[in-house]
């Protein structure tokens, strides 16, 4: 089933989104996530993060038996924060360091000055 986000509301310090989940037989079901601001905050969760990451939690959880109203929980919210920091780290060894520049006076490091002559 694939999920496409229909839009989203504020319900008293949760973001409420809707999805609409397209069947191979394309029947479309209404689906939501709910998702409360105040942990999002608590693990550094982006509010732009928010729509692909509820996709991602009905993607799991409805592979046997739809459920049509889900939470994104704090258990999943603290997985995410960190995964997000275990890739972080690693993005972070793979970057090679950068080694200082030489000493070097502007007369070094810019090619000689020619001045222009007639011929």
């Amino acid at each position: 089933m694939q999920f496409l986000l229909t839009g989203f509301r504020d319900d008293v310090g949760f973001r409420v989104f809707a999805f609409q989940g397209v069947a191979a037989d394309k029947t479309r079901s209404p689906f939501s996530v709910r998702a409360d601001i105040a942990l999002i905050r608590k693990y550094g969760i982006r509010v732009q993060e928010l729509p692909l990451l509820c996709r991602g939690i009905l993607e799991l959880r409805n592979e046997g038996e739809p459920v049509r109203a889900v939470i994104f929980t704090e258990e999943d919210m603290r997985l995410h924060s960190v995964h997000a920091a275990e890739e972080k780290e690693a993005a972070a060894r793979k970057k090679p360091r950068r080694q200082p520049a030489a000493e070097q006076t502007p007369a070094e490091i810019q090619p000689e000055y020619v001045p222009w002559t007639a011929r």
